[in-house]
């Protein structure tokens, strides 16, 4: 199995994760796993488009946000600044623990599941 490989398994396996995680009831201990998995989700997307943009493109990103706007511009993505605002949301929430922007991740969260699910189709 190459990089890319175990890396977009691991993918689809955290989003799968992250959409089981999301139909269950809500409670806190539900919030706090639903947002740790869509920090695991969203680690993996990018690495995965890292790691597809090196081994078929050539192109060498280091950070998630040049690694979508790279993917935005060879069309392996849809234009959306969600991308970069999930990037800036994950950052807040991996820094710092505060019940209400646990509350306001988990509202955000489901709008994040189409362009994950776009991205995967498009890395098959």
């Amino acid at each position: 199995m190459s990089k890319f490989e175990s890396i977009f398994l691991q993918f689809s396996q955290a989003l799968t994760a992250l959409k089981d995680a999301l139909v269950q009831p809500k409670n806190e201990y539900m919030r706090d796993s639903v947002i740790q998995r869509f920090e695991f989700t969203l680690d993996l997307a990018w690495k995965a488009a890292q790691t597809y943009l090196l081994e078929i493109h050539g192109i060498e990103v280091r950070s998630p946000k040049s690694c979508f706007r790279e993917s935005f511009r060879l069309e392996l993505i849809s234009y959306n600044d969600l991308w970069i605002d999930m990037v800036e949301k994950r950052n807040e929430t991996v820094h710092t623990y505060n019940k209400d922007l646990a509350d306001q991740m988990y509202e955000y969260i489901p709008k994040t599941i189409p362009l994950f699910e776009e991205l995967l189709k498009k890395l098959c």
